[in-house]
């Protein structure tokens, strides 16, 4: 039924989104013009085999902290790397199909979530929920979920998370490198006279001279320089950059870079040193040059043209405008001021990621600096707490029995992460080889005003990255909450079983149905849209799930009775368009919701998973039930409310 009048609230929500819409395309825009007048010059970045190295990371990356393998009890080392394998030998590492631009696809790494009981991690509109940690005996408690196997392994990452706790909580300023002995990590800063920052590869013989590769990497700008310079996380590329083919989400069109253009950087414009080590992704001797602290000389770009420089000012400016608008996360009804992380760390979950880059079919090529291929593209970690830290344990391994990879060939390549400060193209990047066993943390805003990507190394790894999620809306506490506060407006006869409101004020109805919603979109859609994934290898959630689909059942019959009193006629006028319009409001954004989900569900991809992972469309999700008041079609109730605010 097509009406001219519209409920007052859905003309705000539809301005609302015309207006999302116009700032989207209008950023875009000028994230485009900006990057183009970058061109194709590489931005330089230094390793710890560079000059200048040291002075970088104390000057731009302070927040960064490496503790090396050998500086971690070789018992625990022991039981974690081991964790690992059996979480991976159950099948519990599995690719999460999220959410890029209305599109989803597929990770490129294996993930699981484990943490304190009852929590979640959402990212890219998914939610992932927590197999707990097992820190207590739960066998004498009688709560069995899983088999002694995982547990063991649960237990022994928990004791790496309060391993991590104890010790990110005991680093004082100015910490950079936890060392084995004494000056065994030292690197050598740059000679009187000689430049201190470093192109990785001269960007006309990038790859050898490979035009083909270059070209590839190259894209559009909406391609190469696509979201990874965006501060907002829902944007961000956590897990979703390992393949072409599984990045086929980003614009594949070409962009051209006219010659001779007056903001281009020139390769005579930077001075450049080079060298092997870089492009070859080679794990460099950390313990090959010495070091002077006491150098001034700064480090960086030290020949810019005034084009650069205001282009850099550009993209701070432009930094500055997304952040203020940057998504709250979790996906509640009603978002919470942000947390500022204070007092003790307490990592609530960690996010587990394996990846074999042998078995990808083409790693795509870090595009900014020349790193090397790439396990996860540029990204923020997204949805925790302000100014929170983030703990990282890498573990590298040759083959699926997990023998480590320390003590092989020293040409083979190592694992490594990258660092960047966000919408910056004046600092050189950070790039930070990784043994085996190595493990580094980012502390105060690091996360939030730097970037980060993990570049492939030649073996298999596993990595174990310690979080402070920001779960105000992200718990089973929080989630049973919200329900016991729309079911207080129910009231059952204790004889008869029949339901009624107790309130009918408007605003209550709106709370209700607000939760209504965030209960089915944010819960119970997101545990079933990832089919049998967690019962299978762990029955954690299934009671609790259960009851949450008992409490939307009811929250059903709500919607219902609150139509039943839209629909009386001896309503007050204005009450019950008030009433009337509000229903249509949250009605219509369920019905839209609903099929997103359907269409979500019955997506190729989905439809390609086995049929342990694949999603489930819960049969009594928006069909009639014989338990419901009346009849139960979604699109019938919102024509019913339509006619009657027409005729009203």
């Amino acid at each position: 039924m097509f009406l001219l009048m519209k409920p007052r609230q859905c003309k705000h929500n539809s301005r609302n989104m015309k207006r999302s819409a116009d700032s989207e395309g209008e950023k875009r825009r000028k994230r485009r013009k900006l990057l183009q007048e970058l061109g194709d010059q590489r931005i330089p970045f230094l390793g710890p085999s560079d000059r200048g190295f040291q002075q970088l990371w104390d000057s731009s990356y302070s927040g960064l902290v490496l503790r090396r393998s050998c500086s971690l009890p070789a018992e625990l080392h022991g039981r974690v790397q081991a964790a690992f394998l059996t979480l991976r030998s159950k099948g519990c590492l599995l690719k999460d199909l999220v959410r890029v631009r209305d599109r989803d696809v597929f990770t490129a790494v294996s993930r699981a979530l484990l943490g304190e009981p009852g929590h979640t991690y959402r990212y890219l509109e998914t939610r992932l929920f927590a197999i707990p940690w097992h820190s207590e005996d739960t066998e004498a408690k009688g709560q069995n979920c899983c088999d002694p196997d995982l547990r063991a392994a649960c237990k022994a990452l928990w004791e790496l998370n309060t391993f991590f706790c104890s010790d990110v909580s005991q680093l004082k300023e100015g910490d950079r490198l936890t060392q084995c002995a004494k000056g065994e990590v030292e690197v050598k800063q740059g000679e009187e006279g000689d430049t201190e920052s470093k192109h990785s590869e001269d960007s006309k013989n990038s790859e050898g001279g490979d035009s083909e590769s270059r070209q590839s990497e190259e894209g559009d700008t909406e391609s190469k320089h696509s979201e990874e310079w965006d501060i907002e996380s829902k944007h961000s590329e956590e897990g979703c950059s390992g393949s072409k083919q599984e990045g086929e989400w980003e614009t594949e069109s070409k962009h051209s870079c006219e010659e001779g253009e007056s903001s281009q950087l020139k390769p005579s414009e930077t001075s450049v040193a080079t060298g092997s080590e870089h492009s070859e992704g080679k794990c460099p001797s950390w313990a090959s040059k010495a070091t002077s602290i006491t150098e001034t000389e700064p480090v960086g770009l030290e020949a810019q043209e005034k084009p650069v420089v205001q282009l850099k000012h550009s993209l701070s400016d432009y930094h500055i405008e997304d952040k203020e608008k940057q998504e709250s996360g979790q996906g509640c009804s009603k978002p919470s001021p942000p947390q500022v992380c204070t007092g003790p760390v307490k990592f609530n979950v960690t996010l587990l990621n394996y990846m074999d880059p042998a078995a990808m079919s083409q790693l795509k090529e870090e595009p900014y600096y020349g790193m090397g291929k790439m396990a996860v593209g540029w990204h923020h970690d997204e949805n925790l707490i302000t100014h929170s830290p983030v703990a990282v344990y890498s573990y590298s391994c040759h083959d699926d029995k997990g023998e480590s990879s320390e003590g092989g060939s020293g040409e083979k390549s190592c694992w490594r992460i990258g660092l960047k400060v966000a919408w910056d193209i004046h600092t050189p990047g950070l790039m930070l080889p990784l043994e085996s066993g190595d493990c580094y943390y980012m502390r105060d805003d690091l996360n939030s005003t730097h970037q980060h990507c993990v570049l492939a190394g030649d073996t298999a790894r596993f990595s174990s990255t310690h979080r402070v999620a920001e779960c105000s809306s992200g718990t089973l506490t929080y989630i049973q909450s919200r329900c016991r506060e729309a079911l207080s407006n129910l009231h059952t006869d204790p004889e008869t079983g029949s339901h009624s409101l107790l309130a009918l004020l408007p605003t209550t109805l709106q709370d209700c149905e607000e939760i209504h919603n965030e209960v089915e979109f944010e819960w119970l859609r997101q545990y079933w849209f990832q089919g049998q994934r967690y019962a299978r290898f762990c029955s954690w959630w299934t009671r609790p799930m259960e009851q949450l689909e008992k409490d939307w059942k009811l929250m059903e019959t709500m919607t219902m009775l609150f139509l039943a009193t839209v629909e009386e006629e001896g309503q007050a006028g204005e009450g019950r368009r008030e009433m009337a319009e509000t229903l249509l409001s949250a009605l219509t954004d369920r019905h839209q919701q609903r099929q997103t989900w359907r269409d979500r569900c019955h997506s190729t991809l989905a439809q390609s998973l086995p049929p342990e992972q694949a999603p489930v469309d819960r049969p009594f999700w928006g069909v009639d039930d014989p338990n419901m008041p009346l009849p139960f079609d979604l699109a019938d109730i919102i024509n019913r409310v339509e006619s009657l605010l027409w005729r009203m």
